[in-house]
């Protein structure tokens, strides 16, 4: 327990410049991380095409990974050496306050806390000095009284300065045991390798500091605020508070809409890691596959039944390898960086909730001129990331050739859980409902991040059911987007192109010949209702409130020409329906070839 010496004489500064060394660290970490990443890699997949470059990209996987950890690490030393010193400056200030107090009424603060006073009254039956011991009552004196009657007044004063004493002493305890504790366990094994679990431990040890850092709670982060809001609470934010908080609540702040893309990126990177490595040992410890078939007796004969047992370890070994593709998919998106000129990627968004959810953009939507959202349909999660990312990705090739000298970034946005099968849920509204909210929010985020509606060309790209995700998010209010294209809609939960905020002449549709989505869409009653004409050949046969999709010439949207079959071609690598969309994206409005 330090004594009332100690806390007077600590230099809090000493702690805080120790902070910084450590910070120094973890920011050079992370930027030579970011150049591993976006430069290394690059140059490699630019300059090389062999076994060798193979080896070299994975060496250079490691070398990320180690910054990774370093970056963290060092951070949360860093964060806790910071606050120790804050949380320490209350007491000591305390503590000083109480020593001066003291000396200016000529009054002894003793080696173990004791204060020693000049009595002011006769005292008849101990005379001499009165001594106040750290909280404890009046020592052995007996109340004083001058001979009018009355308490020595110097007891009282002695009494508070002995208090304020053991109070920050105390108090200075307490501090010094929560964050000795954190960087006793702020500590790594010998080695260059960075082992699963080793982040495992990294994530623990963010846990812990952040249970224990009272300097910077969690309540500090805005919770259901507006982008701007955030945006505005970070910029008050000092550097060092901002590194602070990203180290702490990674989580947290890389799900903040609104926040810059870099910031973002650095916490959910951290995040996606720590998880990534808890998954895998998850998948470590689930042991060897049991029989899945065994013996059993039924009426009295052997009968070969499955194992319950090879049923729940199944079960549990496919949802961790999901879980797992869908993070390498991600992973390999970073290594990607460079190949064939394809742009840094941003993880905007990354949990492990429910069915898994990540924001992967290619180029820095913050800066980029034409901005594109993919929202995915029905089956989308975490473990097909790697399918919708590709999707972007040539999206992204095929836009950015359209407009050279100009920047696009195109995202894909798991940011809300579809429903996973055709029947039932694919035919409820609900899954819309929930997502449309978080979709509006994501989309003013980015054009906050911008800094306005006129600072880049947005289209919302929506397949499948993700089109009734978007249409639903207009319905609530004005979408923050320029252009809508949806391809194989079931519907849109509105009648007409011209009922969506972007307008009739922004709204974009494609439908493949063979894809069934359409018409199944007004089975499940997702389209609108509007009053028309129903022909049949071309002789018209009922007038009535008729449902709606985009794919209806009646809808009133601009139907694309595609090339591609079935419901999930749309993006074929050299087709003209990949083409037609990439020019939506670009503005080329002129270079999309519409349907006759």
């Amino acid at each position: 327990m330090p004594t009332w010496q100690q806390l007077r004489d600590v230099k809090l500064s000493e702690f805080t410049e120790a902070a910084g060394g450590w910070g120094k660290v973890s920011s050079r970490a992370d930027t030579a991380k970011g150049r591993v990443d976006n430069e290394m890699r690059a140059r490699i997949h630019d300059t090389q095409q062999s076994k060798a470059a193979e080896g070299a990209v994975a060496d250079i996987g490691r070398l990320s990974r180690n910054y990774q950890y370093l970056h963290t690490e060092c951070g949360l030393i860093r964060t806790a050496l910071d606050g120790l010193a804050t949380e320490l400056a209350a007491p000591q200030q305390k503590l000083k306050q109480a020593l001066e107090d003291a000396e200016n009424l000529k009054f002894t603060v003793e080696a173990d806390g004791s204060v020693t006073y000049p009595v002011t009254v006769t005292v008849p039956y101990a005379p001499g000095p009165g001594v106040v011991k750290p909280s404890t009552p009046s020592p052995f004196l007996l109340p004083s009284r001058s001979e009018g009657g009355g308490t020595d007044p110097n007891k009282a004063k002695a009494d508070d300065i002995a208090a304020r004493i053991t109070s920050a002493v105390r108090d200075a305890n307490e501090i010094d045991g929560r964050y000795a504790g954190v960087l006793r366990r702020l500590k790594s094994p010998a080695g260059i390798a960075v082992t699963d679990e080793m982040l495992v431990d990294a994530a623990a040890d963010t846990k812990d500091l952040q249970k224990n850092a009272k300097f910077l709670p969690e309540s500090g982060i805005p919770k259901g605020k507006s982008p701007a809001e955030n945006k505005k609470w970070w910029a008050e934010r000092t550097q060092e508070e901002r590194d602070e908080y990203l180290t702490l609540y990674p989580a947290q702040i890389g799900a903040l809409d609104g926040l810059p893309a870099t910031d973002r990126d650095d916490a959910n990177r951290m995040v996606l890691a720590e998880t990534h490595a808890q998954v895998q040992l998850d998948r470590n410890a689930l042991g060897p596959e049991p029989d899945r078939m065994i013996w059993t007796r039924r009426g009295g004969e052997p009968v070969m039944i499955e194992n319950p047992e090879w049923r729940k370890w199944d079960d549990k070994r496919a949802a961790l390898d999901g879980r797992l593709k869908g993070m390498k998919a991600i992973e390999k998106r970073f290594e990607d960086t460079g190949v064939e000129g394809l742009p840094e990627a941003y993880l905007l968004g990354f949990d492990n909730d429910n069915l898994g959810h990540a924001i992967v953009a290619n180029g820095n939507p913050d800066t980029a001129q034409h901005t594109a959202v993919y929202v995915p349909g029905t089956t989308s999660k975490l473990e097909g990331a790697g399918g919708d990312i590709k999707r972007m990705v040539r999206v992204w090739r095929e836009s950015q050739g359209m407009v050279p000298g100009q920047s696009v970034s195109t995202i894909t946005w798991i940011g809300y859980d579809a429903p996973q099968s055709i029947v039932p849920e694919a035919m409820e509204k609900s899954w819309a409902h929930d997502g449309s909210p978080k979709l509006n929010q994501f989309l003013d985020g980015l054009q906050t991040t911008q800094g306005g509606a006129d600072k880049s060309h947005t289209t919302v790209i929506g397949h499948s059911y993700g089109s009734t995700v978007v249409g639903d998010a207009s319905n609530r209010g004005e979408l923050a987007a320029d252009d809508i294209v949806v391809a194989g809609s079931p519907g849109m939960l509105v009648g007409d192109a011209g009922d969506l905020d972007v307008g009739k002449k922004h709204v974009w549709s494609e439908a493949a010949g063979d894809d069934l989505v359409p018409a199944g869409g007004k089975v499940a009653g997702l389209g609108g209702y509007k009053w028309g004409i129903e022909k049949w050949h071309g002789i018209p046969f009922n007038a009535d409130y008729i449902q709606y999709v985009p794919s209806d010439e009646a809808f009133g949207a601009h139907r694309m020409q595609t090339d591609t079959s079935g419901h999930s071609g749309y993006w074929d690598s050299d087709t003209v329906s990949l083409r037609n969309q990439a020019a939506v994206v670009a503005g080329k409005y002129d270079q999309v070839k519409e349907a006759d």
